[in-house]
């Protein structure tokens, strides 16, 4: 079994090369079942790229699950044995997307994924290493990387796919891939696919300077040009830039699509056996990060009321409301009496999740629960809270550990909260010690020192910020506490408030669980950040209008949310289904249909779509905004009188091009058009031609997508087809491997780039702008 653990600081692998469009190019027709059609073509691809110089060898298996192939454990048990037998390399069980959108972003719910993934792991329980390969969502990562981890022993390989923003497509960023795939347990990590090598080089520093992980970068052979089916790197090329980036500190280097065993050999001659270059990991982000606390059912009977009745859309309110004063984490307590807290939490943390990309902190005491709701998260959650009792430690630290997740230790044992500064420090000391014991990285851990109420025990406030001190300097750990506990009781409580943060921040505290919504507090934060030398130059404090009418730096620009009546196109704009349904049902009452879907439904989704265009939102949010829309859609359908329909305002015929199996980018357009009002005749994916033919007629628009340059050839000739038999249809063309110059060269009437650019041609061609 190939072990990785012994290897990364000693040495450089060697990886194989473009697979697919090989076997395609050796006379392959199904590249997805060559293990059974074509063993042969399948067995001399990965001998040439053995003898290129590969060490590590990937299946044919990326395409293989339960959804595409209904005899995926045959393919894949072939596929494995035709790898191992090739030559003398190391074997990877190659696992690819589902090409079925996760929920928030689509139907497939974790728990589904989860299990396809884990039947693609025991049928290839042979390999002694697995490898996630071309992931956009960190989401179907996670379910993948568990489904890994809990049933196989073997090492787990995870890259994923960005573009050149930094960002995959549903916008997960280097950082936060690095955090959560570190925590999950992941062997190495990095990106592959579809950029080329100069394009990803600035990617592979980043990614190298963030995590201790072996990294792994497999790049394109340059960008495609679909004109010619040929990528514009050359082998020599290639390598030479593939050795930057082995410069950079990167252990696993190969080539994705467009790079064959000419590729391999020049990276081989260059770097094969060269050790390791040693890395400097970044020292940890310090800004002061200010945790929202009315998530928290305690004095608040609205919403403990809501999480009795499974309220969610109150709850998400309130967290976008927080998250629009200032807070950039937020606390989430659902424990209340008579609620079943492991069943209720995984909802919560999913639909939170689907309104919000902020971080969330799991505040529960029940071991359960807090499992149940790491299992779901989407990142890395932090965990509220352990403490000095060894039972509660032995308790959660494992579940801890299993999500890859952070913690929170409260300095308090079964004795209580200790009365001086080195009691506190001594638990602090304790809770480290057991995480170290269960492997968990001291950046993980945030000390709470406990803030007492002033007006009940005024003298243990000094005393917490001397635990504080102590914290940071002997141990070196970030600290967290709750501000506002310190006036309980109190008058002018925002003096006492304002006043003990400062302290607390001059003593060390890194993390304020407060009310965002003060400004007084937000403006002590900015002005401590400039004391500190954190706001070089007080750039930011200069600009700060502490009117409270803006944000405050550090803080993301703020979505308004009204104070008083929702407004329906504030609650589409946030992706609040609930909501969207509520106030659209109120509007039909005194509004006209037309009204409410030309002046709110419309104007919302208008409104998301400039921002995604501006890159102010990313397509998570796009899609939010749609399903809200959506709902809003349904209430008027619901309610419109006997026989009569809303009018459509026109018929978009949608399709995948024949060879073609990924659909994922065509089903987010087919949304976006949807929720315009338009009548989606959507035909899947791998569409013959004849087929799109057919359902054009009286189709004013046709939209064609291709991810793959090999199926080109079908979107060409199903446009020479329209054109030929109904030359009023306009067709718009998209896709990875699109570019807007194929797009006029095989006669399409647009290039769509994007969703948005879906809609925006849709109201050109009906005469809508």
């Amino acid at each position: 079994m190939f072990k990785i653990s012994k290897y990364p600081k000693e040495k450089t692998y060697i990886l194989d090369g473009g697979l697919g469009s090989r076997l395609l190019k050796k006379g392959s027709p199904r590249p997805e079942l060559a293990a059974l059609e074509t063993p042969e073509i399948l067995a001399a691809i990965h001998r040439e790229y053995i003898q290129s110089g590969s060490e590590i060898i990937f299946a044919n298996t990326f395409g293989v699950n339960p959804l595409k192939q209904p005899n995926y454990a045959e393919i894949i048990k072939a596929s494995l044995e035709i790898a191992k037998s090739a030559g003398n390399a190391y074997a990877a069980l190659d696992i690819g997307p589902l090409v079925a959108a996760l929920e928030p972003n689509g139907v497939l719910k974790f728990e589904e994924a989860y299990e396809l993934f884990k039947k693609v792991i025991l049928s290839g329980s042979g390999a002694g290493l697995i490898v996630f390969e071309t992931f956009a969502d960190l989401y179907e990562l996670k379910a993948g990387l568990l489904a890994a981890k809990e049933n196989s022993q073997a090492p787990v390989f995870a890259t994923m796919t960005f573009e050149r923003n930094g960002l995959t497509f549903l916008g997960v960023s280097l950082a936060k891939m690095a955090e959560t795939l570190e925590g999950l347990g992941a062997d190495a990590i990095g990106i592959n696919c579809s950029l080329g090598p100069e394009e990803i080089l600035p990617m592979a520093k980043e990614l190298a300077a963030i995590t201790p992980l072996p990294v792994i970068i497999k790049p394109n052979a340059g960008l495609p040009d679909p004109l010619t089916n040929e990528y514009n790197y050359s082998p020599k090329k290639f390598a030479e830039v593939m050795e930057e980036i082995y410069n950079a500190g990167v252990t696993f280097l190969g080539g994705c699509c467009g790079t064959t065993p000419e590729f391999i050999s020049e990276i081989s001659l260059r770097l094969k056996n060269k050790p390791a270059k040693p890395r400097a990991i970044n020292p940890p982000d310090n800004s002061i990060k200010i945790i929202g606390e009315r998530l928290n059912p305690t004095g608040k009977k609205a919403l403990r009321q809501a999480i009795l009745d499974n309220d969610l859309n109150y709850l998400a309110k309130q967290a976008l409301k927080q998250l629009n004063e200032g807070a950039e984490i937020l606390d989430v307590n659902i424990g209340v009496p008579g609620a079943n807290e492991a069943e209720l939490f995984p909802r919560v943390i999913k639909y939170l999740q689907s309104v919000t990309n902020a971080r969330l902190v799991i505040d529960s005491s029940e071991p359960a629960a807090i499992a149940a709701a790491l299992r779901v998260y989407n990142g890395k959650a932090i965990v509220n809270s352990v403490n000095g009792k060894d039972e509660v430690l032995r308790e959660v630290l494992p579940y801890v550990k299993k999500y890859g997740a952070a913690v929170v230790g409260l300095t308090l044992d079964e004795s209580g909260i200790p009365e001086t500064a080195e009691g506190r420090l001594a638990i602090a000391e304790k809770i480290l010690r057991a995480c170290a014991g269960y492997g968990i990285d001291k950046r993980d851990l945030f000390i709470d020192c406990l803030t007492l109420t002033a007006s009940a025990q005024q003298k243990e406030a000094l005393e917490t910020l001397r635990a504080i001190t102590l914290v940071k300097r002997r141990l070196g750990l970030k600290t967290l506490l709750g501000v506002s506990n310190i006036s309980f009781g109190l008058a002018n409580r925002d003096a006492l408030n304002r006043t003990f943060l400062a302290a607390a921040l001059y003593a060390g505290l890194d993390y304020p669980i407060m009310n965002p919504a003060s400004d007084s507090m937000k403006e002590t934060i900015a002005a401590f950040n400039v004391l500190s030398y954190r706001d070089i130059g007080a750039e930011i404090f200069n600009s700060l209008d502490f009117s409270g009418q803006e944000t405050y730096g550090h803080i993301a620009k703020k979505t308004t949310i009204s104070s008083g009546e929702a407004n329906l196109i504030e609650a589409i704009i946030l992706g609040l289904k609930d909501e969207a349904r509520g106030l659209t049902k109120e509007k039909i009452k005194t509004l006209e249909i037309s009204d409410i879907i030309d002046n709110y439904l419309i104007k919302a989704l208008d409104i998301v779509g400039g921002r995604f265009e501006r890159g102010e939102l990313y397509l998570p949010g796009l899609l939010r905004a749609a399903a809200a829309a959506q709902e809003a859609f349904e209430v008027i359908k619901e309610n419109l009188p006997p026989g009569q329909k809303t009018g459509s305002k026109g018929k978009i015929v949608l399709a995948t091009v024949k060879g073609d199996v990924h659909d994922i980018g065509k089903n987010i357009v087919k949304t976006l058009l949807a929720n315009y009002g338009y009548e989606i005749d959507d035909l899947g994916k791998d569409a013959a031609p004849e087929r799109i033919l057919n359902a054009a007629r009286g189709a004013k628009l046709v939209g064609l997508s291709a991810l793959m340059t090999t199926t080109l050839k079908y979107m060409e000739e199903t446009i020479r087809l329209i054109k030929k038999n109904t030359p009023e249809t306009k067709i718009m063309v998209g896709g990875a491997v699109v570019t807007e110059s194929y797009a006029k060269k095989i006669n399409a009437d647009y290039y769509a780039k994007d969703a948005k650019s879906g809609v925006d041609i849709a109201k050109e061609v009906f005469n809508q702008l």
